[in-house]
């Protein structure tokens, strides 16, 4: 069969590969959608040393089970399912503490050595696939994976009902960090960036509001939201370094800031305002345990994922959804794949 293979920077082939087979505890699952993430654009304009060549890309992925393994019983051959793309030791410390997704051993779809799944079949463990309601189609089954991320943050931040939260960054990480805390109990989220593309974006959705922080400081705009006492929650979605000067005057005293973005170099942090405020901090890599509450969350309704997904290319298109990714359209949240 065929893999979309990243041959050099910059460069794809369709390769031929063997199909895989299953072993008992396993699953063959024809892959039906994948989402192209920034982490992808990366490994395809050589930007970062994650994702190096030769590699098959794709990490978000959903798709039917062909074939099951002797011993996997909860699933069954035509089930309609989506695959959580990091597979850790379930016997490392890190597993049996519930925090897998830290496990030093975990093995990552597309991050080398280990390929993606831009490929009509793949092998996956069936205690990390999981079965989609009928009312979830394939293409939001492949958006579960970034939902987690900001579910992750939402759980992370321990929200309570009508906090008023603050998302950094109105990437695709952002948008879904904003809609996990709208669904997790927050009464209001502001979201910030420097396009107003994607704000005009967020702000579709009920309960969210934005700010250009072109236009206005993003501590002014938390102040006037909250009479001066600051946001229960602040997300840090952006990954700029730019992020974290003052930026514990967003947060109220005792709050939580959650970072999700990942800067590409160290940045300061000021310890001695978030002490003043006895802020906690929170930190997410990926997720663990939050798959299937995803999941439940879209099927029930409480979470629409469907504005989000921007164009969907046919497989043999996928350079150029691509190329497309790596331009960074504004107006683009999540460019998908179908296979």
């Amino acid at each position: 069969m065929k893999a979309l293979l990243l041959s050099d920077s910059k460069k794809f082939d369709l390769a031929e590969i063997a199909t895989p087979v299953p072993t008992e505890n396993e699953l063959l699952i024809r892959v039906r959608a994948c989402g192209i993430c920034g982490s992808d654009v990366h490994g395809y304009d050589g930007s970062t040393g994650r994702r190096l060549p030769p590699l098959i890309m794709g990490h978000e992925a959903a798709g039917t089970v062909v074939e099951v393994g002797a011993g996997v019983t909860h699933l069954k051959v035509g089930d309609r399912v989506c695959m959580e793309p990091g597979i850790p030791d379930l016997s490392s410390k890190a597993s049996k503490l519930g925090l897998y997704n830290v496990d030093p051993s975990v093995v990552f779809w597309a991050t080398p050595p280990v390929h993606g799944c831009l490929t009509p079949q793949v092998v996956h463990p069936a205690a990390f696939t999981f079965k989609l309601p009928d009312n979830v189609s394939f293409a939001e089954g492949a958006m579960v994976e970034p939902f987690a991320v900001g579910l992750q943050a939402a759980v992370k931040a321990r929200i309570q009902p009508g906090d008023f939260a603050v998302v950094i960054g109105a990437g695709p990480i952002g948008i879904m960090a904003a809609l996990a805390a709208l669904a997790g109990g927050c009464s209001r989220v502001l979201i910030s960036d420097l396009l107003p593309e994607k704000l005009a974006i967020a702000e579709r959705y009920p309960g969210i509001s934005s700010v250009n922080i072109r236009e206005k400081k993003l501590a002014d705009a938390v102040a006037e939201a909250t009479d001066g006492w600051g946001a229960d929650v602040v997300f840090e979605a952006s990954g700029s370094p730019r992020a974290y000067p003052g930026i514990f005057d967003a947060v109220r005293p005792g709050g939580c800031l959650v970072v999700i973005g990942m800067p590409v170099e160290p940045v300061a942090v000021d310890l001695v305002a978030a002490a003043a405020k006895e802020v906690r901090i929170e930190t997410v890599f990926r997720y663990a345990n939050v798959y299937d509450r995803a999941i439940a969350m879209i099927a029930s309704g409480k979470v629409d994922l469907k504005p989000l997904i921007s164009h969907t290319y046919g497989f043999e298109d996928s350079v150029t959804a691509f190329e497309r990714a790596a331009e960074g359209r504004p107006a683009d949240v999540k460019l998908q794949i179908k296979l």
